[in-house]
């Protein structure tokens, strides 16, 4: 069981638990939700509230694959009006942002969001560690190589499990010299790995459960998925579900998914099993 103080509220995973996704974003490799309107996006996080999400998740800038990096000011045009409006219409639920910029981190923290997620691990903005430190949240740091537009040139390992362990090992300890309490460590599916390479992270995910940390996992229709099977993004639920599953069995305590009732269907199912 690992516990989470956001903004001064316990939070509890005593069992795996669901992110879902809100892109603020009109150039994600699946559904941005920019064309929704503030309305539009509202409603959906009341559907994935209403479908078990425990945490809704905010970014405002693409990290695909060669994506180009945001600037500050567009990701906050983007992102402070959507948390802003959920912390108001659903004060108790956990709002994470999805940024490696400390300055996006920070606005964010104070209209509302609780936890912060960086796909850098605090490597793409040296003030990133200490401004978390000093906002109290829970971190999410992910493992990656170099950035969203270069980090699939980078994709040579000796051995992947072992040298992505060893990153986050160093990660969460400069977490904690920083003064951050709360760290989350994510091995960062699709970011600087080959598919045969994300796959084999998904199959020794328990080895990361020796570094005492609640583990998370984004796999939700991505490109090891897709390119996998021959089929597009939008075709990429059920092959999704199958690896929430073994992402379960092999240690996840979140998934961060874009379709929050079919995860919490595979979550429910996996506690059965468990008890069986």
């Amino acid at each position: 069981m690992f516990t989470l103080n956001v903004r001064g509220k316990l939070l509890c995973i005593d069992k795996p638990i669901i992110m879902g996704v809100l892109n603020a974003t009109s150039d994600s490799f699946y559904r941005g939700d920019l064309h929704l309107g503030l309305d539009g996006i509202l409603q959906l996080a009341e559907t994935m509230i209403a479908d078990g999400a425990t945490i809704l998740d905010i970014g405002g800038q693409s990290t695909r694959p060669g994506s180009e990096r945001t600037t500050e000011k567009e990701e906050l045009i983007r992102i402070l009006p959507i948390i802003t409006a959920i912390h108001k219409r659903f004060p108790e639920i956990p709002i994470s942002v999805d940024t490696y910029q400390s300055k996006v981190a920070e606005e964010a923290f104070a209209a509302g969001a609780g936890i912060i997620n960086d796909i850098s691990a605090g490597n793409l903005d040296e003030k990133m560690l200490l401004t978390v430190a000093r906002l109290g949240t829970p971190y999410i740091a992910m493992h990656m190589r170099g950035n969203p537009g270069n980090m699939q040139t980078l994709t040579h390992y000796g051995d992947v499990v072992s040298e992505v362990f060893d990153h986050l090992k160093e990660r969460a300890f400069a977490c904690e010299e920083a003064g951050i309490k709360d760290v989350i460590l994510d091995p960062g599916i699709g970011f600087a790995k080959t598919i045969a390479q994300n796959f084999k992270l998904l199959k020794s995910l328990f080895s990361f459960m020796a570094l005492d940390k609640p583990l998370l996992l984004g796999v939700s229709r991505k490109a090891t998925i897709y390119k996998t099977l021959g089929i597009t993004p939008s075709q990429a639920l059920n092959g999704t579900t199958a690896l929430h599953m073994v992402a379960l069995k092999n240690g996840a305590n979140i998934l961060r998914v874009h379709d929050v009732a079919p995860a919490m269907e595979a979550i429910k199912l996996f506690l059965e099993l468990e008890k069986a």
